[in-house]
């Protein structure tokens, strides 16, 4: 989507901020899981495994309320201990709206069992191992996950460029 800057006279893209949360544990054994969610019915990625939590930043929200804001209302879990994983700048240009940014967190703690909270929307919610991830998973989810199970996602990464 692009707005017209009213000073310039000029196009730019509006940006639309995300935030999500990969709830992470470590399995017998020690492998970390990750908890992920089989999205249908949001019109967008349906049949793909996805953050647990995740949605748009609100308007005079920081990204870190929205991602424990989205935790509560997609998973009914609370008092996450949030580290901020990476930023991603997204693209797609056969999209409407295809420019992106998204700000991913993990937890490996945090108070209430997850279940899905909102069925018209999720159809699953299992936990994987980071290293055994199902098929399909968001692509730029799955390019976030995998730099998380190799331990080198950078702190700004960039996806569909």
């Amino acid at each position: 989507m692009t707005v017209v800057d009213p000073a310039t006279g000029r196009s730019r893209f509006v940006i639309v901020p995300a935030a999500y949360v990969f709830l992470l544990r470590e399995a017998p054994g020690g492998a970390t899981e990750v908890l992920l969610q089989l999205r249908r019915g949001t019109g967008f990625m349906d049949e793909h495994w996805a953050a647990a939590a995740a949605g748009h930043v609100e308007r005079g929200e920081t990204a870190e309320a929205a991602a424990r804001r989205e935790a509560a209302e997609e998973l009914d879990v609370v008092d996450l201990d949030l580290r901020f994983a990476t930023a991603m700048q997204r693209t797609a240009h056969d999209l409407p709206i295809d420019e992106r940014v998204d700000f991913f967190f993990t937890a490996r703690s945090w108070r209430g069992t997850p279940r899905i909270v909102e069925p018209t929307k999720c159809a699953d919610l299992r936990w994987y191992a980071l290293d055994a991830l199902p098929d399909p998973v968001v692509p730029h989810e799955r390019s976030v996950l995998e730099g998380l199970r190799r331990g080198d996602l950078p702190a700004l990464s960039h996806f569909g460029f």
